[in-house]
């Protein structure tokens, strides 16, 4: 019987989104060597782009990024295979991004066609009930493409009382919210503003609390922000994300376990950005070419790190150095159709 923690799930876009995987993968995970090892699609089930876990109970969640969203949620065997538990509507468009708060309680959804945010309550056993909240974000940016009107991308719970931040791209701001024990959303304070155009997508917050860090995916940044005792969040600076010529567009960023360096995927010119975190603004130590061109996703667990290109259609695996933080690329990758998540 495998161990739990052995497997990965990967989220894809299926047909309904213009992609060719079928629902969610599962693969078995050498902890040692780092080798993936597929074990087919365990749910078949619409656009699962993004997948999330409860942090206590076997149960997986997954946004179906549909014109009339919804989420889904499984309950998760010893072997990867997944029981499906129900699904709820999101009452907007699209939605690509989730989490489930720290306590276990609520389940919290992006969705990105209506620039909205969802609130479902948590069940004991981890199942999702009708939503209790529903935040519609208003306004645009400049440009006029991609910022025509909200656009929320990603959704990060807060710990020991730490706002709720919800990233919007159409927008440019990161909104705080609290979240009471109902499951209501209320704004804490004004939104903060990025400067207009960079289209910020996902956010990483540092494991000191003190810290994050934003991808812009229209201008290709990574900003830096520093966390003040009431939960806002001050800017230092920006950096490239990039320092390859051509397009360059972030997608997703996560700082590893020990605090000491930031990670940054970015797709046309395909690579991960590695970034030192001892000074106030990052500093790129290693920029790794992917192997594809469109790395949408990656996830790092243990020693290693794992990228989901959805154009290449590969899950690719990588060493990091525990020293330099700088990941390099360990045998063959695996072939999976359309993957835009990959989730340990």
């Amino acid at each position: 019987m495998a161990v739990q923690g052995e497997i990965v799930h990967i989220g894809g876009y299926t047909a309904s989104s213009g992609g060719r995987a079928t629902g969610i993968v599962a693969a078995r995970r050498d902890p040692h060597t780092g080798e993936l090892t597929s074990l087919g699609t365990v749910a078949v089930t619409a656009s699962p782009s993004f997948l999330t876990r409860h942090p206590r109970l076997p149960m997986l969640y997954a946004v179906n990024e549909l014109p009339t969203g919804e989420i889904s949620a499984w309950r998760v065997g010893a072997d990867g295979e997944l029981d499906a538990a129900g699904t709820q509507a999101t009452g907007g468009a699209e939605p690509c991004h989730l989490a489930v708060t720290p306590d276990g309680g609520h389940l919290v959804v992006a969705n990105y066609g209506s620039g909205s945010v969802t609130v479902f309550p948590l069940d004991a056993d981890g199942v999702p009930g009708a939503r209790t909240d529903v935040v519609a974000h208003q306004g645009h940016g400049p440009n006029p493409e991609r910022q025509e009107q909200a656009h929320a991308h990603m959704v990060s719970p807060g710990r020991d009382g730490a706002p709720l931040l919800a990233v919007d791209l159409g927008t440019d701001s990161i909104y705080r919210y609290d979240l009471d024990a109902a499951g209501a959303l209320a704004p804490r304070g004004a939104r903060v503003r990025t400067a207009p155009g960079v289209g910020p997508r996902h956010v990483a917050r540092h494991p000191d609390g003190r810290r994050c860090y934003v991808s812009g995916e229209l201008d290709g940044s990574v900003l830096a922000y520093e966390v003040t005792d009431d939960g806002g969040l001050q800017e230092i600076g920006r950096v490239e994300a990039s320092g390859r010529a051509g397009h360059v567009q972030p997608s997703e960023i996560a700082v590893g376990a020990d605090g000491r360096f930031l990670y940054v995927a970015n797709r046309g010119v395909g690579t991960i950005t590695v970034f030192s975190l001892g000074a106030k603004l990052p500093e790129q130590v290693a920029e790794v070419d992917t192997g594809g061109e469109w790395p949408r996703h990656f996830a790092v667990i243990g020693e290693h790190l794992y990228v989901a290109d959805e154009r290449a259609e590969m899950v690719r695996t990588f060493l990091v150095d525990r020293e330099t933080g700088v990941p390099a690329p360990l045998g063959e990758p695996l072939v999976v159709a359309s993957p835009t998540c990959v989730l340990p």
